[in-house]
């Protein structure tokens, strides 16, 4: 693929965020975060409240791009087999097996949902996991392929009974977490209330034009990008500098209020966590017209890509979303940039 292609793509990669912003009102840095995980290949965690528009952004850009939309609940009482097949009893009186969720598009699988993945069970997420990961699955006497599946989860964060939390180890097989938050401009406020079209997803998702991109490219156009995106010597040694500072913050002069951070951190960003990073951050200068990746590019999904990855000690457990956000800007402010 030539530098004309990968600006052709990119000039597509820019209409793409404009379809979805033309629609989902004051979301862009998520959409941007989105677009960035799409075109880098990689799974991603959703944060936010109930009702803030979650599954209207994701078959918005399954709209957009195309192949095949997928969803499931979860539920405590889900089981592994219910994302391969679901059973019924037909008109025959006879019992009948029809595909599920995973195999109801086949290898055309574009966006899977999973909404409140930690209401499932630990074998449910172990399944989806190895799915996630090998791209295959074996049922019917049949291999299954998924070459062009993305995986979004949400988790309920409210209730804490009949919920399993998500081990960091599956954790890690995200590539970011993405906060979706109600906008906070009164006149956006307003629209989301007021505005009748809004109220309509599946008509509003029609305003976004079709198959504008092609699903079944984005694998060869993503190892293209990688290729392509260079990082200098000195941006590496700042990855690593930042790195370091996952595991031993204090090190670094970094300082937390009322956090003993001796205490804090029992694991940091892994390999995997900082190689992801770096894709997203290669898409970020792609997707800013960039040859190079600069700090800029880092910092632009640092949180994103390497948050949800500390393991912190379990007295700070139950206030994780604000102090991985103070200590990801603390590593941030306090590793000098090249």
């Amino acid at each position: 693929m030539s530098d004309q292609n990968l600006a052709d793509w990119r000039k597509l990669a820019v209409k793409l965020e404009a379809e979805i912003n033309k629609v989902i009102v004051g979301q862009e840095s998520p959409i941007r975060l989105i677009t960035t995980s799409i075109f880098a290949r990689g799974h991603v965690l959703l944060e936010g409240d109930v009702g803030v528009g979650k599954t209207t952004l994701l078959k918005a850009f399954t709209r957009a791009i195309g192949g095949g939309y997928q969803r499931i609940e979860g539920t405590i009482d889900l089981m592994p087999n219910d994302l391969i097949y679901h059973t019924y009893l037909g008109e025959d009186g006879k019992p009948h097996v029809s595909p599920g969720p995973i195999l109801m598009s086949g290898s055309d699988l574009s966006i899977f949902f999973f909404n409140e993945i930690n209401r499932a069970r630990p074998q449910v997420h172990s399944l989806l996991l190895r799915i996630m990961a090998e791209k295959t699955l074996s049922a019917f006497n049949k291999e299954h392929h998924f070459p062009h599946m993305v995986v979004f989860a949400d988790r309920n964060q409210v209730e804490r009974e009949e919920t399993f939390e998500i081990p960091s180890a599956a954790r890690d097989r995200f590539m970011m977490e993405i906060p979706i938050l109600i906008p906070k401009a009164d006149q956006m406020m307003k629209d989301l209330v007021f505005e009748t079209k809004f109220h309509n997803a599946d008509k509003l998702i029609e305003e976004v034009k079709p198959d504008l991109i092609k699903f079944n490219k984005l694998n060869e156009l993503s190892e293209t990008i990688q290729e392509n995106i260079k990082a200098s010597d000195a941006l590496k040694n700042y990855a690593l500098r930042l790195w370091k500072a996952t595991k031993n913050p204090g090190d670094y002069g970094i300082k937390l209020s009322d956090i003993d951070m001796n205490r804090l951190i029992v694991s940091g960003a892994s390999p995997r966590g900082m190689s992801m990073m770096m894709k997203a951050a290669r898409v970020n200068a792609w997707l800013n017209d960039r040859t190079s990746v600069t700090p800029a590019d880092i910092h632009a999904v640092f949180h994103e890509t390497i948050a949800h990855r500390l393991v912190f000690n379990p007295v700070y457990e139950m206030r994780r979303t604000i102090i991985a956000r103070d200590l990801t800007n603390g590593i941030l402010n306090a590793i000098n940039a090249p």
